[in-house]
């Protein structure tokens, strides 16, 4: 791919985080927002420090055989996901890349520090589930100085004790030691997608899934039938042998 001068001509339609502190032996996952007119282009992650020199560790049309690097592309939402695992214990730089025909290549630089300790910034879960209509909560942890803010990928900031992001309701607080609470309220099905928490210059990508109450509704009724079932076909000595089992 031609990466030549693109500190120059690049136009960096593309954005993400810049730089993330995880754990050895972890895995990662970093969203890639890109510009409409790339909808169609081939994706990468690229490896170095260097534009020029950086080496694509995998596409969004050549896999990584060695399971190392994953890549999956929502054109929708025009975000391609990266995911790093088997994390070594040393400091590793990357780009996000789009491939363009007969030009140079568009990139974005991230950085991950990686650490065979805490975390300086971390959450609990990476990939969270919200309903509909209700309220979220996020805890973000963390170990170093600077401005705590929640932000959604390619939008806006939440700076203060409260905000708003799309016309959803967040709070903010900090009454835990070393971790500041984010609570999204009044969900509506378009807050799904990818945010980040941050302290000072480290973020932590968070991906927000939302689904209908009735979903779960609907999955608790299909539990009841199934147990129904079970209670029905099955015989006091079946359910006796069970018991005995398990024990």
């Amino acid at each position: 791919p031609l990466k030549y001068f693109v500190l120059f001509v690049g136009l960096h339609s593309i954005s993400t985080v810049s730089k993330v502190s995880v754990k050895t032996g972890k895995s990662i996952s970093i969203p890639c927002l890109y510009d409409s007119q790339y909808v169609n282009n081939v994706k990468y992650l690229c490896e170095g420090y260097y534009w020029t020199y950086c080496s694509d560790a995998v596409k969004t049309n050549k896999a990584d055989p060695s399971g190392k690097y994953l890549i999956s592309d929502d054109k929708r939402k025009k975000i391609f996901t990266v995911t790093i695992n088997q994390l070594t214990n040393e400091n590793a730089d990357y780009w996000c890349a789009v491939g363009i025909d007969g030009r140079v290549d568009d990139g974005v630089h991230f950085q991950l520090s990686v650490t065979s300790g805490t975390p300086s910034l971390y959450v609990d879960h990476q990939r969270i589930t919200g309903y509909i209509g209700e309220s979220i909560t996020i805890r973000c942890h963390h170990s170093n100085s600077g401005e705590m803010k929640w932000c959604r990928l390619g939008r806006n900031c939440v700076t203060g004790s409260s905000g708003s992001i799309d016309g959803t309701t967040v709070t903010t607080h900090m009454r835990d030691p070393n971790v500041f609470t984010v609570t999204m309220s009044g969900l509506k099905s378009e807050d799904s997608g990818w945010y980040w928490c941050a302290k000072g210059d480290i973020q932590i990508p968070v991906y927000l899934k939302l689904i209908t109450s009735e979903y779960c509704k609907i999955s608790n009724k299909l539990h009841v039938y199934e147990l129904f079932l079970f209670l029905h076909f099955t015989t006091v000595t079946d359910i006796r042998m069970i018991i005995v089992t398990v024990l």
